[in-house]
């Protein structure tokens, strides 16, 4: 009986899903303190020892612009070591960065915490996206990009629902204390369920001369693209802006329903709930993309919703109206990035997978930076919010006419439009 040899693009026909939920929950795991600073550092600078709120933009934005020249090692990595070695590597990173975060007292120290975050993420990021490829079934890329979306950001969901919760009463040192403990989980996640069958290594292809990447970053010219401007507005601006827009808007404690609630619980409640529904949601939008209509359909509706959500975000509209508006923009969040995600997975040829990747990721971060860096420089401006949100909608017009275009042109609507 002949040994079944696995090669990139194939899938893993003993449970495929395995290493693809595991990989999804070790991110998540990681993702813990992160995701808390984003909800707690632009409230409580202070306490961590910063001395401005520009510092806050430079932090949340570091840790993704020292991943530019670092996403191309960890993918050179990648193809020198096992998987399971880079995701291991990237838990102890995250176990330090986030224990870290309870120690500094200074911008230098917090700096240093960000980039080697940085790091850890590239790891867990360009691994992640290549194992959906790896070990998925290419007829339901779009489920199982889904379900990698939709189980890592748990991580999510915990560090900004119980970050911005506790951080007002217990302080920001003993929260990401107690979530570092939680971080090193993933080591045992991994050491005990991880299937231990690597992907055998492609060929090695003839060294072109020019930057490295820069035909594939050329003939993708579109998802790329997209990639930068959809991290930019969700990870970069609205996440990084959400809990100051509503002490914009609110003040620092907002009553609903006869209950006072901080800006920061009220910000980590709205992107929490996120969370919750990304792991059906995410698997669900993904489920629907595989089908004969394809993704695009479902990508540009998605683009329109988020453009007219993010238009309204600004407006001073009754608490109530303004939570269901932010509310419609996080689920056109959910629909973006896992349509993105799994179009850039059709798009990945098999025996490129971790470069595509690689490169995919470079703009996805270069994207995220760039999002806290211009959302807080024009805070300082009168009319900021107004100007930052209605600029984004724009953005997302724009994506929606160059996919309406390629929608237009493809000779069929049929499968084929999933890129």
């Amino acid at each position: 009986m002949k040994k079944k040899v696995l090669t990139i693009g194939s899938s893993v026909k003993a449970g495929p899903h395995r290493n693809i939920i595991i990989i999804a929950l070790v991110t998540a795991c990681a993702l813990l303190g992160d995701s808390m600073l984003y909800i707690a550092l632009p409230i409580y600078w202070r306490e961590a020892g910063l001395d401005g709120i520009w510092q806050v933009g430079i932090l949340l934005a570091i840790n993704r612009f020292v991943r530019l020249p670092l996403n191309p090692l960890v993918g050179w990595l990648y193809n020198k070591i096992p998987l399971k070695t880079g995701l291991l590597f990237a838990i102890i990173l995250s176990v330090i960065t986030t224990t870290g975060y309870g120690w500094a007292s200074s911008f230098a120290a917090w700096l240093v915490l960000r980039c080697l975050w940085g790091l850890a993420w590239s790891f867990l990021r360009i691994g992640g996206l290549s194992a959906v490829v790896v070990y998925g079934d290419r007829k339901k890329r779009g489920e199982e990009m889904g379900v990698y979306n939709g189980l890592y950001r748990l991580g999510s969901l915990v560090g900004m629902l119980v970050g911005g919760g506790l951080t007002p009463v217990f302080g920001l040192s003993w929260v990401s204390f107690a979530f570092g403990l939680l971080s090193s989980a993933g080591a045992i996640l991994l050491a005990a369920f991880f299937k231990r069958k690597e992907p055998a290594r492609p060929p090695k292809a003839e060294r072109k001369k020019g930057f490295p990447g820069l035909d594939l970053l050329r003939s993708h010219a579109q998802v790329m693209t997209s990639g930068f401007f959809i991290t930019f507005l969700i990870q970069g601006v609205f996440t990084a802006t959400l809990s100051s827009i509503i002490v914009y808007h609110y003040g620092e404690s907002v009553q609903l329903w006869g209950v006072v609630i901080t800006a920061a619980a009220l910000s980590g409640g709205l992107q929490g709930l996120r969370w919750m529904w990304e792991p059906f949601l995410a698997k669900q939008i993904g489920l629907w993309s595989d089908g004969p209509k394809g993704r695009l359909p479902l990508y540009i509706g998605s683009l329109i919703i988020g453009a007219v959500s993010f238009l309204l975000l600004p407006f001073p509209f009754p608490p109530y109206v303004w939570i269901v508006i932010s509310l419609i923009a996080l689920l056109a969040s959910t629909a973006l990035t896992t349509l993105l995600d799994a179009i850039a997975a059709d798009r990945a040829r098999n025996e490129e997978t971790v470069k595509f990747f690689t490169y995919y990721t470079v703009v996805q971060d270069l994207g995220a930076a760039c999002g806290p860096l211009a959302g807080f420089f024009l805070l300082t401006y009168t009319f900021g919010y107004e100007l930052l949100f209605s600029g984004c909608a724009a953005i997302l017009l724009l994506l929606t006419l160059t996919w309406l275009s390629t929608y237009r042109k493809r000779p069929s609507a049929g499968k084929s439009t999933s890129l």
